[in-house]
């Protein structure tokens, strides 16, 4: 088979239950809802971290977080570096296999010169560069530029700074998404990553998107009309294969950076309490939270030339999955690279098991491993600055997949296992951490120190 196209789709803060084709019934998704049922809708996919930044470190890497050097939420001023340049990224793999790479969207991998998308393998980028912007201005406001600078705009393409005051951010990825598509002039295959911003704060959408849906409580309506945008630019992606005629040969991947926010910063009018407006589909936690909440997260597969319709999967996979699927459709060597996924097509295409005995999350003093049914939960908090709501949390989540109940008294031998096996992980993470990555940093990272 020649090499596929390669399309990965990403939205930010978008929880499990935020879609219609994965049960919410008070939006609307049908671009998505039709992806879903041309290939795999996934209900136990996960994200690799309850954050931004080291999430999608993970999704272009392929490695855990603190494998590819990003821990943290990065920094938004000018200065502040990311993602090492000598980590190889999916757009640099495919790069070498022959393919044009683009990304349009929110990169927040690094600002600095050397950290930016043309650093890391992509050809042609258009998109903003810190965690979040403000939608019509492109302005970043928000305090993680740890007062090393004023609200500084952030638009940019192909390196060069531009100016699109008062467009709507979402449409205008999606914009330059097809115009990429539409201009491209040769039969080499391509690899576009489409990252949006949307649904992160701050939550703005147009009248036309508000409209469609004018029952519904005001913080839930701006999330539905948000991610309307987001299905609107998503059906004109598809379109636009579909009018090149390289949809069938064509694999997208589609899913979430982490689970929604419920921070205070959602709201636009100083409301200080926790915003309900995304929904985890009634999994326990949130953003931040390694508890189901924060980390899992909707996804979709289409390949309609590898991957049969209508397919629903239920093993677990996770973001860090994608670079070697990626890479191996297009006929690379998984062991050219240093890699914690694993090429999942099998899986998702034959009905075959997951290739991963444990995946395992961390964040600050959180650590999490999920083996088959089992999860293990150290320290789990349900959100930011909350305090530990146990210090060793098991579940069942073939039986209780809201991890409702506490089973470690129950399974004490089990417990240890998990315990031992995600310490151990850890201590390798950190030994890492401190003598690689922060050797090797400048102080601008936003990596922390412990």
């Amino acid at each position: 088979m020649a090499q596929p196209n390669i399309v990965v789709i990403l939205t930010d803060d978008q929880g499990y239950g935020d879609l219609s084709c994965m049960g919410a019934a008070d939006l609307q998704t049908p671009h998505l809802d039709r992806l879903a049922a041309s290939g795999a809708r996934f209900t136990d996919w996960y994200s690799n971290s309850p954050v931004c930044s080291p999430s999608r470190a993970a999704l272009l890497t392929g490695r855990y977080p603190g494998n590819a050097g990003v821990r943290s939420i990065l920094a938004g001023h000018r200065t502040a570096t990311g993602l090492p340049q000598g980590v190889p990224t999916l757009a640099s793999a495919l790069k070498q296999r022959g393919y044009r790479t683009a990304m349009f969207g929110k990169w927040h991998l690094g600002l600095a010169p050397g950290s930016r998308p043309e650093d890391h393998g992509f050809d042609n980028w258009a998109g903003f560069l810190a965690g979040c912007v403000d939608y019509y201005s492109h302005i970043f406001y928000w305090g993680m530029a740890g007062g090393r600078s004023w609200p500084t705009h952030d638009l940019w393409e192909d390196g060069e700074e531009v100016w699109h005051n008062g467009e709507y951010l979402t449409d205008w990825i999606s914009r330059r998404a097809v115009e990429w598509l539409h201009n491209l002039d040769d039969d080499r295959p391509f690899f576009l990553y489409l990252p949006y911003n949307a649904p992160h704060y701050p939550m703005h959408a147009p009248a036309e998107y508000l409209d469609r849906f004018p029952g519904l409580p005001p913080d839930r309506r701006i999330m539905a009309a948000m991610l309307s945008a987001v299905d609107d630019g998503v059906g004109a992606v598809m379109a636009e294969l579909e009018r090149r005629g390289v949809a069938d040969d064509t694999l997208v991947v589609f899913t979430s950076d982490n689970g929604p926010s419920r921070e205070v910063t959602n709201w636009l009018d100083g409301t200080e309490e926790p915003y309900h407006g995304g929904t985890t589909g009634g999994f326990k936690g949130e953003k931040f939270s390694l508890f189901e909440g924060g980390i899992r997260v909707p996804a979709l597969m289409s390949w309609p030339a590898r991957i049969p319709a209508g397919r629903v999967v239920r093993e677990p996979a996770a973001s860090m999955d994608v670079f070697p699927t990626a890479l191996r459709a297009a006929g690379g060597t998984l062991g050219d690279y240093e890699l914690d996924g694993a090429d999942i097509l099998p899986m998702v295409a034959d009905g075959g098991p997951s290739p991963h005995d444990d995946i395992f999350w961390e964040m600050n003093d959180q650590t999490a491993v999920r083996r088959g049914r089992w999860k293990l939960v150290l320290n789990g908090r349900l959100d930011e600055g909350a305090p530990p709501e146990d210090a060793v949390h098991l579940a069942d989540l073939a039986e209780d997949p809201a991890e409702s109940r506490n089973l470690k008294n129950i399974h004490p031998e089990l417990t240890a296992d998990l315990t031992a096996a995600a310490e151990t992980w850890r201590a390798k993470i950190e030994d890492r951490w401190q003598n690689e990555w922060l050797p090797a940093a400048n102080g601008t990272t936003g990596r922390p120190t412990a």
